[in-house]
């Protein structure tokens, strides 16, 4: 199978390294305007308990991003929508900002095995389709893996099978103009990519999200410890203002992150050959302990949050250093609202806030627009939001908008004079 995907590869190699060759697709920042975001609602299917530990954040998580946009709640079965929203209703959310679609699902990391939104060069969404292997086999990963299809058929999406290659939302960060960081170990190695060169892997991050350059760290393998590997995103993010938001290096040893990549991320310069302007968020002050008790028995970082529409969700852990690290990613995003989010029990699972969500950017439909449209308010259950995602009240006349009926079906419409 391997060798049927050869000539793609060289071609895609060849694409990258020839500068009259633009990019097919392009991934957007996540800090671009959302439709909405993607959520795997936990469950006990898989590993038997634990859902009941972590649920209280995905609902506090469903209720701050509901102020600015939908949330798309992935749930295992028609039980689980009936006792999810339950779960959401008791903490009275927005339920017109909450649609459900139901896909087994092994875990909730929503982030790595979700689906990634990309654009053409003809301005029509696709869903990115990589490969997901549970962490190098790490754990179960069959269902996870048919998450970015069953997405793509309920939007009426495009579907690019790119399951040659093993890639994890968690192990990327771009920074929305053409640079993309992250580490080998979680990458690479023989249990993602076995046979594959940086070459064509970085074809394949220049065709399909729009890439220009990509900085590498050579990360660590985590074991046991850590199976993402040392996934980026746990220790740096790309912020507005061409800034790079990480750690101090004391800290970022404590991370195990070596001091040749953290003199790569000293060293680091957009596309542009600008370098980055550096803010360095805290590790909590106190190894993280569950709401039980439990002791990770390790310190953890804050660089982990998601950025939404209206908020930002920020990891928090009963911790010191919560109140801290809340005012800095608030200094970052002056026009959103971050918001904490409990993490002390996700951790025990291996991750963070923006390990398990997933955006996806306004305008992102399949349809044509229709129209046109007559410019009057709200009716019959059909709402309209502007190319931004922000809801309107009425349609200005030859405006495109987003029409979308109260089952969350949308399409694109153009005011009537």
């Amino acid at each position: 199978m391997r060798t049927a995907f050869l000539p793609l590869a060289l071609l895609l190699v060849w694409a990258f390294n020839s500068p009259s060759v633009m990019a097919q697709y392009s991934m957007p920042s996540e800090e671009g305007p959302h439709e909405g975001t993607w959520l795997q609602w936990p469950h006990n299917y898989t590993y038997g308990s634990g859902a009941e530990d972590v649920e209280a954040s995905w609902v506090a998580m469903t209720a701050a991003l509901t102020s600015g946009e939908r949330v798309h709640i992935i749930a295992y079965n028609e039980s689980e929508i009936t006792h999810i929203t339950g779960q959401l209703n008791a903490a009275q959310i927005d339920m017109t900002q909450v649609d459900f679609y139901v896909c087994p699902t092994d875990d909730f990391w929503a982030r790595d095995n979700g689906p990634c939104f990309a654009q053409d060069d003809q301005g029509q969404w696709v869903v990115l389709d990589w490969g997901f292997n549970g962490w190098g086999g790490d754990t179960p990963f069959a269902l996870d893996d048919d998450v970015p299809i069953v997405t793509a058929e309920q939007l009426n999406l495009p579907l690019i099978d790119l399951n040659a290659v093993v890639l994890e939302g968690g192990a990327i960060e771009i920074d929305g103009q053409g640079t993309l960081m992250a580490t080998r170990s979680s990458i690479t190695g023989d249990d993602r990519n076995p046979g594959w060169t940086e070459a064509e892997i970085e074809g394949y991050f220049a065709t399909y999200l729009g890439v220009e350059q990509v900085i590498w760290l050579d990360g660590q393998f985590g074991g046991n410890e850590d199976i993402t590997d040392q996934h980026i995103d746990g220790f740096v993010k790309f912020a507005s203002g061409n800034t790079i938001v990480t750690m101090s290096n004391p800290d970022l040893a404590y991370w195990y992150v070596d001091a040749q990549d953290r003199n790569k991320i000293a060293q680091a310069e957009n596309t542009a050959g600008v370098p980055y302007t550096r803010v360095n968020l805290p590790l909590t002050q106190n190894p993280v302990q569950t709401t039980w008790g439990m002791d990770l028995g390790f310190r953890s970082s804050y660089v982990n949050y998601y950025v939404g529409n209206a908020v930002v969700l920020v990891p928090e852990y009963n911790d010191p250093m919560d109140a801290t690290a809340l005012e800095m990613v608030q200094g970052l995003y002056p026009s959103r609202t971050a918001v904490g989010i409990n993490c002390q029990n996700m951790l025990q699972w291996g991750g963070m806030v923006h390990c398990v969500t997933q955006q996806q950017p306004a305008g992102t439909t399949a349809l044509s627009a229709e129209g046109p449209t007559p410019a009057s308010s709200l009716w019959g259950g059909i709402e309209w939001l502007d190319m931004m995602g922000r809801k309107v009240s009425s349609l200005q006349p030859g405006q495109m908008y987003l029409q979308r009926d109260q089952n969350g079906r949308t399409k694109k419409v153009i005011g009537l004079d």
